[in-house]
């Protein structure tokens, strides 16, 4: 377990290092198997141990445990470790730890131990006998995965994908591939949105003038739209999960690095406090926590603009949505670290989601009678190779149906679903396993940038609808595909979100919709 257990009779806490392991034997009933070792974990059913043949994980209800670092199996209290982003521990992890107390007849304390460490204890509301606690490091993106490469969390909060390397060490590690479903799943919805004070004259700004602002490359406000004055620039700190999606996604695509004088922030409400105060700056700050500060509206040299609110965000339309992550590693976790897990796919998280200010990711069906702009601008930006049967042929096949705001993208460059649309695979085939879907048909519909031939990115768009729909039957193991008819269609490059000039605009028309009737 990550951090230390005891108190004073004072009940004041002491938070350490990691406990270290103890030795223990683990003997079968009959005494012909033994293996010893040091123990790393118990769950309540499972034991984990390093021993000469690697670590494993032995059933405890097969074998008898002696030695110092046996639990105490008959008053066991589950210890889970969580460690991370402070944008997701301070607040949402925390009200979604309450509501799933309150769904199971928990009742909930917490212990502050300091700034950035928190124990939440949950009991029995029966007999108040404590069941779990769950210890918390506030921190950063980089230190939860730093405190789970240190088998010193069970679950790191993140604020953006775990990285390239991060990913190789922890497989090294034997961590297992965090990529994958299992291990990694998209909480709740955020975004990067550029913001400015009230009084700021400028309303829009294209993700390329945004990344070339951060780097000096424009200083001033009158090539935006603005007065004679020197643009300030604000982020938040580099070591924070949103700073380096800042990095990763909009200065990574531009492939421009941050000019020199950025002042950064450590707390979003400080980088926000610090925009308010000055008219002349601008920031790029968490949509969740943009408080009275402007947001901007991203737009483009074709036309084409599109704000951040809870609708974009949750279709992924904006293009610089920023999915809030929790990581496991590939051991087994406590039966009620499992059970809060699963909690966060619910109805009733999907509202707590959305009363702590983020975007949750419950679908939502979207008429087609309120999307008539996507269609004007469908019919506006049609080129040469989008004829007018092609337009005529996706309204009918359309009209009638309802868009969900699940949406599919794809790695860049890649046959892969990107890190949300894998999450989006398993909430979607979730809602299909309860029968959410029964007697109803889901159009699965690809489309494409405009980049290239018209016919070949047609047809891209179709492989990747199917690709979309192999991985919904894969992920609904238990559905009865017999109630739900499920079909694919494309449409390439005839209903472009953005502008094809810049990688944000492809990465946001590259897509795959789900329509429902």
């Amino acid at each position: 377990m990550a951090w230390i257990r005891a108190a004073t009779i004072a009940a004041l806490f002491i938070w350490s290092s990691k406990a270290a392991a103890q030795d223990v034997m683990l003997t079968s009933p009959d005494g012909t198997i033994e293996l010893s070792g040091s123990l790393l974990g118990f769950d309540g059913e499972f034991y984990r141990i390093d021993t000469i043949y690697g670590e494993l994980t032995i059933d405890g209800s097969g074998v008898v445990c002696e030695g110092p670092g046996c639990p105490n199996l008959q008053n066991f209290i589950a210890e889970v470790s969580i460690s991370g982003s402070a944008t997701m521990g301070a607040l949402l992890v925390p009200a979604l730890l309450e509501g799933f107390a309150i769904r199971n007849s928990y009742s909930v304390t917490r212990e502050t131990v300091d700034a950035s460490h928190l124990i939440y204890v949950l009991r029995n509301l029966s007999d108040e006998a404590e069941v779990v606690r769950f210890f918390f490091h506030v921190s950063t993106t980089d230190e939860g995965f730093a405190d789970m490469l240190a088998n010193d969390a069970d679950i790191v909060m993140a604020l953006r994908e775990i990285r390239f390397q991060e990913r190789m060490r922890a497989r090294k590690a034997g961590l297992g591939d965090l990529t994958q479903a299992n291990r990694s799943r998209v909480l709740a919805l955020d975004a990067m949105v550029p913001i400015v004070a009230p009084s700021n004259p400028v309303g829009t700004i294209s993700p390329q003038e945004l990344a070339e602002v951060f780097a000096g490359r424009i200083t001033n406000w009158r090539t935006l739209g603005g007065g004679d004055t020197e643009i300030v620039l604000h982020l938040p700190d580099g070591a924070t999960g949103l700073g380096q999606s800042v990095e990763d996604d909009i200065m990574g695509p531009a492939k421009l690095d941050f000019a020199d004088g950025v002042v950064r922030h450590v707390r979003s409400d400080d980088l926000v406090a610090a925009v308010l105060r000055d008219p002349f700056a601008i920031a790029i700050a968490s949509y969740a926590e943009t408080g009275r500060a402007r947001k901007l509206t991203l737009t483009g040299p074709c036309g084409f603009s599109i704000s951040a609110d809870r609708g974009t965000i949750k279709t992924e339309d904006y293009p610089l949505t920023s999915p809030m992550f929790l990581y496991t590693p590939a051991r087994r976790l406590p039966k009620v670290a499992r059970e809060f897990l699963a909690f966060n796919r619910s109805p009733a998280a999907q509202t707590i989601i959305r009363r702590s200010g983020f975007v949750d990711q419950a679908p939502e069906e979207i008429s087609i009678d309120s999307q008539g702009y996507r269609f004007a601008n469908a019919v506006t930006a049609a080129g040469p190779e989008v004829s007018l049967e092609e337009l005529q042929r996706m309204t009918r096949t359309l009209y009638g149906f309802a868009r969900l705001t699940t949406s599919f993208r794809f790695e860049t460059g890649s046959v892969r679903l990107d890190a949300q649309s894998r999450s989006n695979i398993q909430q979607l085939a979730y809602a299909i396993e309860q029968g959410r879907y029964d007697a109803r048909q889901i159009l699965l519909v690809g489309f494409s940038d405009g980049q290239g031939r018209a016919p070949k990115n047609k047809g891209i768009a179709l492989q990747r609808a199917k690709a979309v729909k192999q991985a919904l039957e894969n992920a609904a193991e238990t559905a009865n595909f017999n109630r739900i008819n499920i079909e694919v269609d494309a449409f390439g490059e005839a209903l472009p979100m953005a502008c094809d000039d810049s990688e944000w605009g492809r990465q946001a028309n590259r897509r795959v919709e789900v329509w429902v009737r």
